[in-house]
């Protein structure tokens, strides 16, 4: 089975339409004012509707760090297939999220070595009730403006040996339609996440980089 791809930050229904047409399995919607990739609950609203109609991709939420009011609204709003968990979000919060959310949870988890990556399979515990999966992505630069991800860093996707076996998860950071064959060959993540890799500048899609990636994923294998 080929590895899932998700085309995360779209912002414009060109961008979700290159997406969808080149076999993107999931669409990721940033909801976060800091991100250039940042829409607001209408427009991911919309999106979502749009991506429906398409047919055959799941659409993924991304919240940093989300109050009840903002998780409550995605539900009602948005209605996506999946949350995104993308800051410092506990395993407790994980747990109170996907309960008043009544979604899904993908749980993004900052890592640096392999203890960064064994530690975070507690957000699966118990039985599923937190997170329903890991997204492993590369740690944020130290200035504490930075973005929590879409940051084009990649890690060592090594360290991901500490998971194998355990879950299926999947991989995000620095990926582009030249190394991801390579992280999938590596890691056997279940999905691939990419949003700056497949840029032109922040926040703008480039819809030939997305058939480039969408290609190369798809036809890549696990060493």
């Amino acid at each position: 089975m080929s590895t899932r791809v998700k085309i995360c930050g779209i912002r414009t229904s060109d961008a979700l339409d290159a997406a969808l047409d080149a076999g993107a399995d999931l669409i990721g919607l940033v909801l976060y004012p800091k991100s250039p990739r940042n829409v607001s609950l209408d427009e991911a609203a919309a999106l979502t509707l749009r991506a429906r109609h398409h047919g055959g991709a799941d659409v993924v939420t991304l919240l940093v760090d989300p109050d009840d009011a903002l998780v409550e609204a995605v539900a009602e709003k948005i209605k996506p297939d999946l949350i995104q968990l993308h800051g410092h979000e506990m395993t407790a919060r994980v747990e109170a999220v996907r309960e008043l959310s009544g979604l899904r949870i993908l749980k993004a988890v900052p890592v640096g070595d392999a203890e960064d990556v064994a530690a975070a399979f507690d957000y699966l515990k118990p039985n599923g009730t937190r997170a329903q999966m890991l997204l492993f992505d590369a740690k944020p630069p130290a200035d504490p403006g930075s973005l929590p991800g879409g940051n084009g860093l990649t890690f060592d996707w090594r360290i991901l040996e500490a998971a194998k076996g355990r879950a299926p998860f999947a991989l995000a950071g620095g990926l582009t339609p030249e190394n991801v064959a390579a992280a999938i060959a590596l890691t056997g993540a279940a999905i691939v996440d990419v949003s700056s890799g497949v840029e032109s500048r922040p926040g703008e899609k480039d819809p030939e980089r997305i058939r480039r990636f969408l290609k190369a994923a798809k036809v890549a294998k696990e060493a």
